[in-house]
């Protein structure tokens, strides 16, 4: 089966790699050239664990190519699959501007039956109107079905989801569309993976309520966080306890500065806006984002404490940019709100990351921070080391070394990737997250 990809971003590059691992013949088809001459070349555009092995293993075997000539791959393909962004409108609406345009594109090149696959996000009523645009706009007289095929990768995790799936949820109307899409995902069915068979409205909505559920863990778990530093429980106690119980499941309950990334924020967003639109609030939505934007406040306030209640002039060693560990992205992360807070105050900035350093800049070109190698660099003259992203390098670190590189043996850990009473018997002046130190240890 010839399948063409449009879109090369994180979910299309992943599908399309993974659906030529199952076998099938996929182009990946994007406008951007630069981007597509990089993927000829065997150069990936963002860093994903083992991405590039499994692209550079299809391409040699035959099955996975790149290109910017949507006509050809569509002539050839009998799916097509859109994996372009929907980025928040300042509205928190999901901006269709991308999915409009590879719609009405396809209109114009669709000369035979074709299945068209919706991965990207959309909100609830988005592939009908993508089939009216085509059936309106479309020059040859051919049907077309469409499905609704969420997508659920996680950043960093991206291979592993895709190849091992908890679930294929495909939405559609057409029976014989929904087989070409079983067939595709014939792999994941021989491996007794669940398969989800719905209609497009229940698809679109099963992505948003799911992306909107984690997301109201994190920020549920952030605000016992914040009441158990006030009553002097830990929060990791609690959470461990609660994830025993199945009902509620272990996942999505670490407390920290707050979710981020490309996902949650517009997807609870853009689930807020349509409950609006539909004459209907969505109040836990609603305090799910808000409880998320106080916590980069809550982060800075600790900072600010540690350093005496004033930053001017104090330096800071902050180590973690992606908005998780394991990828480059930084989108909505939180270190992009906190570090410009930090800067505000008057504070110097020493920042080290892995792996999203260049992005970091990109995103925020006009803050001036010390970019640092490594972990140690950050910490050297700081009075105060940030931990924000739980990247596993700064779990082991030397912390008798960053001790002596610091002016202020001063840590506030936003994941709670130590132990309070061992940081502290080494001489440290610990914050982690609802650990309880303001009624324990003053």
């Amino acid at each position: 089966m010839h399948i063409a990809v449009v879109g090369t971003g994180y979910v299309g590059l992943v599908s399309g790699a993974g659906m030529a691992d199952f076998g099938m013949n996929v182009i990946c088809i994007d406008k951007d050239v630069e981007k597509i001459r990089q993927l000829q070349e065997g150069k990936i555009p963002f860093y994903e664990p083992g991405l590039k092995e499994l692209v550079q293993k299809n391409v040699s075997a035959g099955r996975l190519s790149f290109g910017t000539d949507l006509a050809e791959a569509v002539r050839r393909a009998l799916v097509i699959f859109i994996c372009v962004g929907t980025p928040p409108a300042p509205d928190g609406s999901a901006d269709l501007t991308y999915i409009r345009e590879v719609a009405l594109s396809l209109a114009e090149v669709i000369d035979d039956y074709k299945v068209i696959v919706t991965k990207s996000t959309v909100p609830v009523g988005t592939n009908r109107w993508i089939k009216k645009l085509i059936d309106e706009n479309k020059k040859n007289n051919v049907a077309v079905d469409i499905i609704s095929n969420p997508e659920f990768l996680r950043e960093g995790c991206a291979i592993e989801d895709f190849m091992r799936p908890d679930r294929v949820v495909i939405g559609g109307e057409s029976a014989y569309a929904i087989a070409i899409i079983k067939d595709i995902y014939r792999p994941l069915y021989l491996a007794e993976t669940p398969f989800v068979i719905t209609d497009l409205e229940t698809a679109e909505m099963i992505k948003y309520a799911s992306n909107s559920f984690l997301a109201t863990k994190i920020s549920f778990i952030n605000e016992v966080a914040n009441l158990c530093e006030r009553v002097g429980a830990d929060v990791v106690t609690v959470a461990k306890a609660m994830g025993l119980d199945p009902r509620i499941g272990a996942r999505f309950l670490n407390p920290g500065p707050g979710f981020g990334g490309s996902c949650f924020p517009k997807d609870v967003q853009a689930l807020c806006y349509l409950g609006r639109k539909n004459g209907y609030r969505l109040r836990i939505l609603e305090a799910v984002l808000e409880v998320n934007q106080e916590q980069r406040q809550v982060t800075v306030n600790k900072v600010e404490k540690m350093c005496g209640g004033d930053l001017q002039g104090k330096t800071i060693g902050v180590l973690g940019l992606a908005f998780k560990p394991n990828t480059s992205d930084v989108r909505e992360s939180p270190a992009l709100e906190i570090i410009e807070m930090l800067v505000e105050k008057g504070a110097q900035i020493n920042a080290y990351d892995p792996i999203a350093e260049a992005e970091f800049q990109k995103a925020k070109p006009h803050l001036p921070i010390n970019y640092v190698k490594d972990a140690y660099e950050a910490a050297r003259g700081a009075h105060c080391l940030l931990i924000i992203t739980e990247w596993n390098e700064f779990r082991y670190l030397d912390l008798e070394k960053i001790k002596s590189l610091m002016q202020e043996p001063c840590l506030v850990d936003t994941r709670n990737i130590y132990e309070p009473e061992r940081v502290r018997q080494i001489g440290f002046r610990y914050e982690g997250m609802g650990r309880g130190r303001s009624i324990h240890q003053g």
